[in-house]
């Protein structure tokens, strides 16, 4: 018999009275060239309660985020527009400048340092997703960056004497340097600054396309599914996340579904709308509400969520607390239902063998999206 630790009883009952409904982020800092958004746990206690951090870098034309590095391992996401983005790997001798685009999923492990830069040219803000594991950070539920220059650099805080020798400068010129950059986090350069251009080549096992990758789910007027994992992004693994983008069509539901593996699932809606409905423990609904673009919520471990798309579809982007997540669902040709002896089902639902066959022959065809049909609009 398994027997629940007292701590996952806790969590469980924890869950189940929390705040779940979609939240959006506050302005965290910024200036012309851009802000930096984030969810606070005491706004969303699910990040807390998942050690799950949550943010949005959002860069103005010409916008650069410094140099920082993160007490995080997360999974990056680009929402709209076009840019650059440098990764650093530690003990690794040059960056790997990256050009990125709408779509793009990147996967950043301990230690990385990244810069990010949006086109002087551009029409479009730069704006990324950032989902990530904080167990290890310093605040559970929130990100720290540790920017690197700056009026918040980490070499604000050393002496003149320390930055010398370490840069080995005199230190009239040490002092000079850390002082002459006056933003905090994000600047924006002046027109007809250079900066790097990225490499194509670079992105080769550093980046997967989410819009262009081949999908792992393909569901006629239903839905579209591409996951991230250790095979099409291998640096997945030492995050220790996975990740998934989901496309349903206009009133298509996503059967109701649970993460069987112990994961936290946490979702962003990127774009529309739809209604979602999370039950807990003892069958209580813990959440029904209506989601849109720009909000983001959690679903607690071995909880089932379901989603019905307004008119319009709806797209969600989501990490889940595993590398290489798997899920029970419980409706369609796969769910459940499908491989349990027909007199198990009657004797659980205590029906009858016609109510039986009526509710085994239907979603035959169907796996996890449902198309809309004429009783369901």
């Amino acid at each position: 018999m398994v027997q629940r630790t007292s701590s996952d009883s806790a969590a469980s009952a924890e869950a189940m009275v929390m705040d779940l409904s979609p939240k959006r982020p506050a302005k965290s800092y910024g200036g012309e060239g851009g802000s930096y958004f984030d969810w606070s746990p005491s706004e969303l206690p699910m990040l807390r309660a998942a050690s799950i951090g949550a943010a949005k870098l959002s860069l103005a034309a010409g916008g650069l985020a410094l140099p920082f590095y993160s007490d995080s391992a997360k999974v990056a996401y680009v929402l709209q527009g076009k840019g650059t983005c440098a990764v650093l790997l530690p003990e690794t001798p040059s960056e790997k400048i990256l050009p990125i685009k709408e779509g793009d999923a990147l996967a950043l492990p301990f230690g990385v340092v990244t810069w990010w830069h949006n086109l002087h040219a551009a029409t479009t803000e730069l704006v990324v997703l950032f989902l990530g594991d904080t167990s290890k950070g310093h605040t559970a539920g929130r990100f720290t960056n540790m920017q690197l220059t700056g009026s918040t650099g980490i070499f604000t805080g050393f002496s003149t004497e320390f930055v010398a020798r370490a840069w080995d400068l005199p230190q009239d010129a040490a002092a000079s340097l850390v002082s002459t950059q006056p933003g905090a986090g994000i600047v924006k350069l002046k027109d007809g600054f250079r900066m790097p251009e990225g490499c194509d080549k670079d992105r080769e096992g550093m980046v997967l396309n989410c819009l262009e990758a081949p999908l792992d789910v393909d569901i006629k007027n239903g839905g579209r599914v591409v996951v991230l994992n250790t095979q099409n992004l291998p640096l997945v693994k030492e995050v220790g996340l996975g990740a998934d983008l989901v496309r349903i069509d206009g009133h298509s539901m996503c059967s109701p579904g649970f993460s069987c593996d112990s994961a936290y699932q946490v979702t962003y809606i990127v774009r529309g709308s739809g209604r979602v409905q999370v039950v807990g423990i003892d069958g209580t609904r813990v959440l029904e509400t209506r989601a849109e673009g720009g909000c983001l919520f959690i679903v607690p471990r071995f909880f089932v969520v379901s989603k019905i798309a307004d008119d319009t579809g709806m797209e969600w982007f989501s990490i889940i607390t595993t590398p290489n997540p798997i899920f029970s669902h419980l409706a369609g040709r796969t769910s459940v239902w499908k491989a349990i002896s027909p007199a198990v089902l009657q004797a659980s639902f205590n029906t009858t063998p016609e109510m039986e066959n009526l509710f085994r022959s239907k979603r035959l065809d169907s796996e996890i999206f449902f198309a809309p049909n004429s009783n369901s609009i």
